[in-house]
């Protein structure tokens, strides 16, 4: 039964901070220059903050309906028909998420490594990597985002420890910024960057201790956020936000820019793309099982497996829709901005209505009382 609870609160937060941290790394620090120039540390904290309180609301909800995912909660708070028009609005959110990622991933390897080879092939082998593994159960993705995290964590935490010998303190000030008009789509754009924190909302029924579900998303959220901002410290602090605005991926220039001490290894954007793919595939393995079980709920049916190569034309359709990697983009920023209304405004609006109402859900007993007698 896919209620069984067997995934930890440790495994909780591997999941969501190996989900959060993913394609939108490397155009990061450009995002939040333009929006605050130097002040582009504090929009990226501001913008974590926001990302937090969609992942909050996912993690009340989640609290007060244990044994169900949002599909099927939400249709006991607002109706059927309400709750279908909701569900197919985060099934496309995230089927179109899922594209995106995997374009900005063909686009960053076929300028970066693989120069001669067709952006549709990269595109493709990502996608399919994703389907393949989407085959498994939540435990098996739950150990997968597991085995992945340290590997995902200490290599960048490392390159960027090492980038931060090359900054100056003088391009960070003033901390918050020269001009604070484009502030506010900046810190949307960032939180954005967030919205793949949703799978709380497939992890929690399956948790040992949903009561936990906080204190995961706390500890995931801190890392991953604290890890966005150190990465737009260590970029501001060695490029200068002027110099940023120039630079289509910043966080790899930054890699260039890093060498381990004695030159052991000049350049460490190897080490990084490296570290980078596994964090695509991460992140593109949580968006398309979260869009294949949402699915499934919606569908009554209680076997994902069926929709996982359904799905792949479509996404892959989407994925080679935009003309360049300009247009590209424009669209990401946009949807991610638009997509805010399904992570953040629809839990919200179920959070407030299930109040009102007095909703809740079956009650977990964490730890089972002798009932063999």
């Amino acid at each position: 039964m896919a209620n069984t609870r067997t995934i930890t609160t440790l495994q909780s937060s591997a999941i969501l901070v190996s989900t959060i941290i993913g394609v939108g790394v490397l155009p990061l620090p450009l995002f939040a220059v333009r929006a605050g120039d130097a002040g582009a540390p504090l929009v990226t904290l501001l913008g974590a903050i926001v990302g937090f309180c969609g992942l909050l609301l996912i993690s009340l909800l989640g609290m007060r309906f244990p044994n169900k995912s949002i599909v099927e909660y939400s249709e006991d708070i607002i109706g059927k028909w309400p709750s279908l028009i909701g569900s197919l609005a985060i099934i496309a959110f995230f089927a179109i998420l899922t594209s995106l990622a995997a374009r900005e991933f063909g686009e960053v390897v076929v300028t970066s490594v693989l120069k001669n080879t067709p952006l549709e092939v990269t595109v493709i082998v990502m996608l399919l990597l994703a389907a393949v593994s989407t085959r498994n159960n939540l435990v098996t993705f739950s150990y997968i985002h597991l085995f992945y995290f340290p590997f995902l964590l200490g290599p960048a935490l490392l390159i960027v420890a090492l980038s931060l010998k090359n900054a100056d303190v003088i391009n960070l000030q003033p901390i918050w910024g020269n001009s604070q008009a484009h502030m506010l789509p900046g810190i949307i754009t960032i939180a954005s960057l967030f919205q793949g924190s949703f799978v709380m909302t497939i992890v929690i029924p399956a948790m040992q201790k949903p009561n936990k579900s906080i204190k995961a998303s706390f500890v995931a959220m801190c890392i991953a956020g604290g890890m966005y901002v150190i990465i737009v410290i260590a970029a501001v602090g060695v490029f200068g936000a002027e110099e940023i605005k120039n630079l289509l991926w910043p966080t790899l220039e930054l890699a260039k820019a890093t060498s381990l001490p004695a030159n052991i290894l000049e350049r460490m954007d190897a080490a990084f793309l490296a570290v980078w793919v596994t964090a695509v595939f991460t992140t593109l393995f949580s968006s398309y099982y979260l869009t294949l079980r949402f699915i499934s709920h919606l569908f009554g049916s209680k076997d994902h497996n069926m929709f996982s190569f359904f799905l792949l034309p479509f996404v892959f359709i989407m994925a080679v829709l935009p003309q360049n990697i300009l247009q590209m983009y424009e669209i990401i920023e946009e949807i991610g901005r638009i997509g805010l209304l399904v992570t953040i405004g629809y839990p919200a609006l179920l959070f407030i209505i299930t109040h009102i109402r007095g909703k809740r859900g079956d009650r977990v007993e964490e730890q089972p009382l002798d009932t063999d007698h």
